[in-house]
């Protein structure tokens, strides 16, 4: 079993990456999507990835309830968590206890037995931002980072399409 850690920054090319790295392994790959189509903007970009995966990916939709996600998808297809980061965002808008959820999520990675890629925004490479709450968040997705990448069998990092391995 490998568990696979993928960042980058917007528009990298990261979940073309991860989607290339989840088809190299021998099954039916499970898409585990966390964003949540809540405008038509966000809704075209979601329309866009699929088309882009086209049909050969198992779907499931995982705004918040990781864990149980890759728990009742494991034995079969690698499974694409994408992304990480929009997962912390909503537990945060959720106000769950996202520093929990992430130790939980580093728990379950090493005893799942199917391959686990996943796909998280670097956001602490540019300005430190001007409110709390935009400083919170990339404070906590920089922990949240940290914390997976440590219980990773491999993280890359992709910049203009091209993956660096890390570890």
């Amino acid at each position: 079993m490998a568990v696979i850690l993928i960042t980058g920054g917007a528009r990298s090319g990261k979940s073309t990456r991860a989607e290339a790295r989840a088809r190299a392994f021998p099954g039916r790959p499970v898409y585990l999507a966390t964003a949540e189509a809540l405008d038509a903007e966000m809704e075209a970009r979601i329309a866009k990835h699929r088309a882009r995966r086209g049909t050969d990916w198992l779907e499931r939709e995982v705004p918040l309830d990781l864990v149980p996600a890759l728990l009742a998808t494991d034995g079969g297809g690698a499974r694409l968590v994408d992304c990480l980061t929009l997962w912390l965002s909503n537990l945060m808008h959720a106000t769950r206890d996202w520093e929990r959820d992430v130790r939980e999520l580093a728990g379950a990675l090493p005893r799942l037995s199917s391959p686990v890629v996943l796909v998280t925004n670097e956001v602490g490479l540019g300005i430190v931002p001007d409110n709390a709450l935009a400083r919170g968040f990339r404070d906590a997705a920089g922990i949240m980072n940290q914390v997976i990448a440590a219980v990773a069998d491999e993280v890359e990092f992709v910049v203009a399409g091209l993956p660096m391995k890390l570890k």
